[in-house]
């Protein structure tokens, strides 16, 4: 009998099953990919946020605990477990030498990524390279690796696991890992989670797949009806604004429009719906596609000037040009008389001081509502351009409710022998919102507690013992 399984294919699963293997145990790692679209969304990653309280190798200054706690908190509004949250904080400070003990290999920021210099490690070569770098590992390690194998149910004796099914197939192991991500490729479930909105849309039905089109919350689902403790909003999910011609699936980062904060965004009415300037980008860019989805038809429309031009990366496409504003209104659709009244009285109401996107500046609103908090500049300088954008679903936040050894619980109570880490448990740390790389140090951390924990209970199970009691150290101890 296999020691530990671990279903799915992403980091977190990668994590799991490496930690496992090192700890001693037999492992097989179900991905229900085939295998050039192995690695679910962490194929689509660049970076990793790290605490650091000093310099180190590719970040620059420090990012300690409270900054990275508080940074968090802001952005979820308070809808986060703080225990876990600083679990996963505390776990970034000391992973990367072990990644790299994988393969691993991180860089700089490229110029006009973010604001990320001092707070995200970026992979060299992507999330594309980290997922190859760690299947090489586990392949050399010895870890079993099935593709095209979708785990359809799970054998549960009350609370523990005791075999997953592949249709009629039967696997057993001691002890299991769920890494197998969100639900953000069902469609059907999106739009029951969203519903109907006033205006009689069904706004999931113009949503794009930032990510992969395997992730189908076949076995969250499972888990939900069978009894295990679920949290989060159904509702609720990395959606960033990405521009509107991006491909259904798979788009990835290069379909993200990062010039919001450098100029307006506008509905389908050519009329402004929120704050733009709010507080810096990577803070705000996966509040976006939400925002951009509660608008009419789900379409919002970033216009910029040439002023803008070189201060963000530029996304795959490029946007529609014109040299005048009333131009620009004709090519992008929209009532050319409403656009240019939106944009004047926007450009009447700019107080500009010191512009200074590298910090939260003085250039504001003043008399328009929705205010402009900051890098608020007057559009006056042609050529100008609009990008069209859609809601793109990276990863949803329904999960499975965790502890500090990522067991799966059952009416309160932990499991055993059945743990969970990645996108299907993301949401005990991300009730809403998402700051950049936060997502990887959530898989990072839990996936290597989850592939610890899981060994130590497939031990426990050969020894006859409790699971529980041989799982009790501390992370930090586990993973030293």
């Amino acid at each position: 009998m296999i020691d530990v399984l671990v279903i799915g294919g992403g980091n977190a699963a990668l994590c799991a099953a490496l930690m496992a293997r090192e700890a001693g145990a037999s492992v097989m790692l179900l991905e229900s990919a085939p295998r050039e679209w192995r690695g679910g969304n962490s194929q689509h990653t660049r970076n990793l946020r790290c605490m650091h309280d000093a310099p180190q190798d590719v970040l620059i200054d420090a990012y300690p605990e409270e900054e990275y706690w508080q940074d968090l908190l802001k952005v979820t509004g308070g809808l986060t477990d703080e225990r876990l949250a600083r679990l996963a904080i505390r776990a970034s400070s000391n992973c990367r030498d072990w990644m790299r003990s994988h393969g691993v290999h991180f860089q700089p920021p490229l110029s006009g990524a973010l604001h990320v210099a001092r707070t995200n490690a970026f992979f060299m070569g992507g999330g594309k390279a980290l997922v190859n770098a760690y299947y090489r590992s586990a392949e050399q390690l010895g870890v079993q690796i099935r593709y095209n194998a979708p785990v359809d149910a799970i054998e549960l004796d009350g609370g523990r696991f005791v075999a997953a099914r592949i249709g009629g197939e039967r696997i057993e192991a001691r002890a299991c890992v769920l890494a197998a991500g969100g639900f953000e490729s069902n469609r059907e479930w999106l739009r029951e989670a969203w519903g109907q909105n006033e205006r009689g849309e069904w706004p999931a039905d113009n949503f794009l797949i930032r990510g992969t089109r395997f992730n189908m919350g076949v076995l969250l689902k499972y888990m939900i009806e069978a009894g295990a403790d679920a949290i989060g909003d159904p509702s609720q999910s990395h959606c960033v604004a990405i521009d509107a011609r991006a491909p259904l699936y798979d788009g990835g980062i290069c379909t993200r429009i990062d010039c919001v904060s450098l100029g307006v965004v506008l509905n389908a009415n050519a009329e402004r719906f929120y704050d733009e300037g709010e507080d810096f980008w990577p803070k705000r860019y996966a509040i976006w596609g939400r925002l951009v989805a509660q608008q009419p038809q789900q379409i919002g429309y970033s216009i910029i000037d040439a002023k803008a031009v070189g201060r963000f990366m530029p996304p795959v496409f490029p946007g529609v040009k014109a040299d005048t504003l009333p131009e620009l209104a004709r090519k992008l659709g929209l009532d050319e008389a409403t656009f240019m009244r939106t944009i004047n009285d926007y450009n009447a109401a700019c107080r500009v001081g010191k512009f200074d996107h590298t910090v939260l500046d003085d250039c504001h609103t003043e008399g328009v509502t929705p205010a402009k908090t900051h890098w608020a500049r007057p559009l006056d300088t042609a050529p100008f351009y609009g990008y069209a954008l859609r809601p793109g679903i990276t990863f949803t936040y329904l999960g499975l409710k965790v502890n500090e050894d990522s067991a799966v619980h059952f009416g309160g109570q932990p499991s055993d022998n059945l743990f969970v880490a990645g996108e299907m448990m993301a949401g005990n740390v991300l009730g809403k919102g998402y700051t950049a790389g936060v997502g990887m140090a959530i898989g990072t951390a839990f996936g290597r507690i989850a592939g610890t924990q899981a060994a130590k209970a497939a031990q426990a199970g050969k020894s006859g013992k409790g699971a529980r009691a041989q799982a009790s150290q501390e992370f930090e101890h586990a993973t030293s």
